[in-house]
């Protein structure tokens, strides 16, 4: 078997045993067919710790950083491990790999006045309407993109106030949705039936005015669009409001466990990021309240 039928058979893995999303598939395969590039016409199943090595080497010096180098290290490493078990491959050549370390940045964040200014909008169109319900949603309930994306109708419970997300891994999450939120969507739903679109339990929950499913892109654009109009200097983008969302609500309640199911990071590692964020904001403070931390 050539080394392309190996990737394509790890592709039905991925994407049918594994069940990955449709993102996730595509990002493995990008990275896969990157080694494959930097290893010319060699086989797989003679690559080395060297050959690695020399590669990471020289992604690093094309200026990869080294979050992105442990993406691709993990997607190599996948391959080989899936090589090993089912087609007897000797040896897994990412073994004991470590990309190089990398400054780790902390993520942009708007303030609670600029997320309110940004989302208080006034406009009773279809798009002002629709677009003001995307936002609530967004800093309500902290969603990424391709959830907000995949939305059904019959994914929003009003009476219990909350919403039933599928999350990164096909993993299901049930998280809270607020009451501007729930009012923002309930405006929507109505004016979309007033519209005349035929829309059942099933149907996607935001839409294009022919009924059609907002893309991901679209819904960046609007974003970008509303804070020009409503006056956020800051670039805005999806994962700005969930960034935003987690750390307000981190500030407010000091419960990390709890903001860590919210988000639905798998390990609380990833949460913990927002703790440096917390100590930011109230070293703020200090410096502004505490008589010895006034400067002369």
């Amino acid at each position: 078997m050539n080394d392309l039928k190996f990737i394509e058979e790890y592709k039905k893995f991925i994407k049918f045993e594994k069940r990955l999303s449709s993102a996730s598939v595509k990002s493995y395969l990008r990275d896969i067919n990157d080694l494959l590039e930097l290893m010319g016409n060699k086989k797989l199943e003679n690559y080395s710790v060297e050959d690695i090595r020399k590669n990471i080497s020289i992604l690093h010096s094309k200026g990869l950083n080294g979050k992105s180098l442990s993406r691709m290290i993990s997607s190599w490493r996948g391959l080989f491990n899936f090589l090993i078990n089912k087609y007897k491959f000797k040896k897994n050549p990412t073994l004991g790999i470590k990309a190089p370390k990398s400054e780790k940045l902390l993520p942009q964040t708007l303030s609670v006045d600029q997320i309110i200014k940004l989302i208080n909008i006034k406009d009773d169109s279809f798009l002002g309407i629709r677009d003001h319900a995307i936002l609530e949603l967004f800093y309500s309930s902290g969603l990424r993109l391709s959830e907000l994306v995949d939305l059904k109708i019959n994914n929003i419970n009003f009476e219990d106030g909350t919403i039933t997300v599928i999350g990164k891994g096909n993993k299901e999450r049930i998280i809270p949705m607020g009451s501007y939120a729930s009012k923002a969507i309930k405006q929507w739903l109505s004016l979309r039936k007033n519209l005349g679109q035929e829309a059942s339990g099933e149907s996607i929950l935001f839409s294009k005015k022919d009924g059609q499913k907002l893309t991901a892109r679209a819904i960046q654009y609007r974003l970008k669009f509303w804070a020009k109009k409503q006056g956020i200097p800051e670039n805005i983008h999806p994962h700005l409001m969930r960034h935003s969302f987690a750390s307000h609500l981190l500030q407010s309640s000091q419960d990390l466990r709890a903001v860590q199911e919210l988000l639905g990071h798998e390990n609380i590692s990833t949460t913990q990021i927002y703790t440096h964020l917390d100590f930011q904001h109230l070293s703020k403070i200090y410096d502004k309240a505490h008589p010895r931390a006034k400067k002369k």
